[in-house]
């Protein structure tokens, strides 16, 4: 009977080599895809989990052990050579390409930590298992999106069948199993959404968007501010706020944080938010029709369409918020622009305003 000696043969190599048996009268799934037809059949999986090696020795616990040992030995041979001791789900199903450089990061134990959870960068982990077919499907739709999120979002593979310590951590029950690893590392949300290539690059992107910071609200004072925060925009809000003698310092930062509050809310829009004291920019408001009626007033102004549309109302967060909706839905009327030069100013020092002593 094989089992004491493997029993023994196990005591043997623990902390070494694992070893298990597996009941192919309750689990034949798991046997079925290494043309189990014989019993007992012992396979060792060494460094290429793919493709494990048959065992045709004796059966001895001397003979098990030393051919483990060989396995072992020519696992850390290989990898002192350079070679990977375990593989991607690319490379798994076959699916890399020889000799170039894949973009799914190839996650173990010992990295995990370091790549993943250290990093400020949304991570798409897939936890998967060489023998499975699903994995093997994923694999090159896996590799093409990591491509194409390349610099964006990082996608990484775990093989859960070596890199157990982690995988349990997840408690990866299935596979392929995705998770991903947004803001807060510590709690990765389980990816639902589809497998093709397309869903997952948008399922990725929409990630990064939430990550990402909104933009900041700035003050209107050169050619240079219109240049690096509006001209490349799709859409530039832009606000002309009262004089500080007649807001006061509270009064005009209660206007920027609405307006802020906008840009955190719209802030997977490719916006910019910009504001200028009025009479500060008289060409620009002008140019938009706005000033006559007194302020705040506030205009949304696409320069590659050389358009714009104002809002009409309170400067207020409902209203800002209605109109940048309709903006976007195409719902709001917008008029023909020709932008002037934004003309040079000082930046305001945030504090009150100092009236102007009168002469006796």
């Amino acid at each position: 009977s094989l089992a004491p000696e493997w029993s023994k043969a196990a005591s043997a190599l623990k902390g070494i080599v694992r070893v298990g048996a597996v009941n192919m009268d309750e689990h034949q799934s798991v046997g079925s895809p290494y043309g189990i037809t014989g019993f007992p059949t012992i396979k060792l999986f060494g460094a290429d989990k793919a493709s494990p090696v048959d065992y045709k020795n004796a059966r001895t616990a001397s003979a098990i052990t030393d051919f483990a040992l060989q396995q072992a030995k020519a696992t850390v041979t290989a990898r002192l050579g350079g070679k990977s001791s375990s593989s991607s789900s690319s490379s798994s199903s076959g699916s890399g390409s020889a000799g170039g450089k894949q973009a799914v990061v190839e996650l173990t134990d010992a990295n995990f930590a370091e790549l993943v959870l250290n990093s400020q960068d949304v991570w798409l982990v897939e936890f998967f298992a060489p023998w499975c077919g699903h994995c093997k499907n994923l694999a090159p739709i896996w590799e093409a999106a990591a491509k194409k999120l390349d610099g964006k979002v990082k996608v990484g593979a775990l093989d859960a069948t070596v890199h157990s310590s982690t995988a349990g951590r997840y408690n990866i029950k299935g596979y392929p199993t995705i998770k991903v690893f947004g803001a807060d590392k510590a709690n990765p949300s389980d990816y639902q959404g589809g497998r093709s290539e397309n869903d997952i690059v948008q399922a990725a992107l929409e990630r990064l968007e939430e990550m990402a910071p909104p933009p900041e609200v700035h003050q209107l004072v050169s050619q240079a501010v219109w240049d690096k925060e509006c001209a490349s925009k799709q859409l530039c809000v832009v606000a002309f706020l009262p004089d500080i003698l007649d807001s006061g310092a509270t009064g005009r930062n209660n206007y920027i944080a609405t307006i802020q509050a906008s840009a955190d809310k719209h802030k997977s829009r490719s916006w910019g938010y910009v504001w200028a004291e009025s009479n500060a920019q008289s060409a620009l408001e002008q140019a938009v029709n706005v000033g006559g009626s007194g302020y705040p007033a506030l205009v949304a102004i696409s320069p590659k369409k050389n358009r714009y549309a104002q809002l009409i109302g309170a400067l207020n967060e409902k209203n800002l918020s209605s109109f940048l909706t309709r903006l976007q839905n195409s719902k709001e009327s917008t008029a023909a622009l020709t932008l002037p030069a934004i003309a040079t100013g000082a930046r305001w020092d945030g504090k009150d305003g100092v009236p102007p002593s009168e002469e006796l």
